[in-house]
């Protein structure tokens, strides 16, 4: 009998990250730097023998447009086809509420529960991390990629 978990992907920036989570808590963590057009089949068909996969999450943006893109299409695949319930929340859970570089100078940020683009001179590098434990309460069953760039005057 499989070890029944949640999954977790971030594929916002290279590496790929991906959280198993057994009961809320964090069990293991596969990382790649592949496109994810090319290594997601293959590692959810290895984590799909292996485990009992009960819900997936992921970060629906904002971020890189054909990752998020990539990274939906897939999930929602899967979770049509597995009858697995999907979740998505915005990436700045993932990086402690820090700016995402959008285009130039421009970056994402988010005010309360706002996101809009702002010119930054200087931003830290960017890190998304896997939560040690799952928040459940900061995902949303509306799982549709956060695209937030319209047309930009640079």
């Amino acid at each position: 009998m499989l070890k029944k978990v949640d999954v977790l992907l971030i594929a916002l920036a290279s590496p790929i990250q991906i959280g198993i989570y057994e009961k809320n808590k964090l069990i293991r963590t596969i990382e790649s730097e592949e496109k994810s057009s090319d290594i997601l089949p293959l590692l959810f068909k290895d984590i799909l023998s292996s485990y009992d996969v009960e819900k997936i999450f992921y970060a629906n943006g904002p971020g890189s447009f054909m990752a998020i893109k990539v990274a939906y299409i897939f999930l929602k695949s899967l979770s049509i086809l597995k009858n697995i319930p999907l979740f998505a929340t915005d990436a700045f859970y993932f990086n402690k509420n820090q700016p995402i570089k959008a285009i130039g100078k421009l970056h994402f940020v988010k005010i309360a529960t706002e996101i809009k683009t702002q010119k930054l001179e200087t931003v830290q590098e960017l890190h998304f991390t896997l939560p040690d434990v799952l928040d459940y309460n900061e995902f949303s069953t509306t799982t549709t990629p956060l695209y937030m760039i319209g047309a930009v005057g640079i």
